[in-house]
């Protein structure tokens, strides 16, 4: 699978990223190398990992394509016969073309804010394109960052009427990743099988503990000792799909829920920044319930 990222200033790709995933074996990296070298290709970072109770091998490897033999448009047809030799799951990445991201949100801020900051400074690869609500209190502060700021109100028996609003948005805008910064409403299977991979959350736990609605409550309640965040793409199941990063934070039978609260956003703000620069740096390769982070 081809597609784009940031480019040079000319608009020509400068850098190809492939993600692999297949069966180990023997000489798999020097046979991809070779690949890459054989036609002027100049490797400038490279990771592999193999799962030794599955015998799984994973790569991310970048390289320049400046002296590249093959056009960007012909790279994915080239591969494409050592990916099949390899029984392989691989997508190529091309600088080009900017992840173009909507950002759904309910009441709670913290998340919203850390995104468009360090967008703002041009810190993440991405075009935040829209947000999306079931609330109107956070348009003010996406307007200031001259995001357009769309309300879809969510009631139980229009719920699905909403989502078809929210999906054919997206689809307009020609979304490639979802990020829910604290939204607070479960998606139907339906909606998250139509962006697999590409819609990420943030939960406040550190799960697989306190699954579900008011984790911190859950954690005061239970007298632990450690509360954390975890950023994972979303799956059919509630906050089962596979972890991309976590966090988290000692606290001591002097905290409130409230202190448990106030120290739990700071994870999720963080904790979401982190995963979703994984994402759109491409460092993420889905194993199953797991993931394969290149960090």
């Amino acid at each position: 699978m081809l597609s784009l990222m940031s480019s040079n200033p000319s608009g020509t790709p400068s850098k190809a990223v492939l993600l692999l995933s297949c069966p180990d074996r023997v000489g798999l990296v020097a046979r991809i190398a070779h690949f890459i070298y054989e036609r002027g290709g100049n490797i400038l970072d490279l990771n592999e990992h193999v799962d030794v109770d599955d015998h799984h091998f994973f790569l991310r490897v970048s390289w320049s394509l400046d002296h590249f033999s093959i056009p960007a448009s012909e790279l994915e047809a080239a591969f494409t016969p050592l990916g099949r030799e390899f029984g392989a799951a691989w997508q190529i990445r091309l600088s080009g073309k900017r992840n173009r991201m909507a950002v759904f949100v309910s009441k709670y801020d913290h998340c919203l804010r850390e995104i468009l900051w360090r967008h703002s400074l041009g810190e993440f690869d991405i075009d935040i394109s829209l947000v999306v609500s079931n609330h109107a209190d956070l348009g003010p502060l996406a307007e200031h960052h001259g995001i357009p700021f769309h309300v879809i109100p969510v009631t139980p028996e229009k719920k699905a009427e909403a989502e078809r609003r929210q999906m054919a948005l997206c689809e307009e805008h020609g979304i490639d990743t979802i990020v829910l910064a604290r939204y607070m409403q479960v998606l139907s299977p339906e909606f998250t099988g139509r962006w697999p991979g590409r819609i990420i959350n943030i939960h406040h736990s550190f799960l697989p503990a306190f699954i579900g609605g008011n984790p911190y409550r859950q954690a005061y309640e239970r007298g632990v000792k450690l509360i954390g965040a975890t950023s994972h793409y979303v799956s059919d199941e509630l906050d089962e799909g596979p972890i991309i990063e976590q966090d988290i934070i000692r606290i001591s039978h002097r905290d409130t829920l409230d202190d448990l609260v106030r120290k739990g956003r700071d994870l999720e703000r963080l904790v979401l920044a982190r995963a979703l620069r994984l994402h759109c740096e491409h460092r993420i390769l889905v194993n199953g319930r797991k993931t394969v982070v290149f960090d």
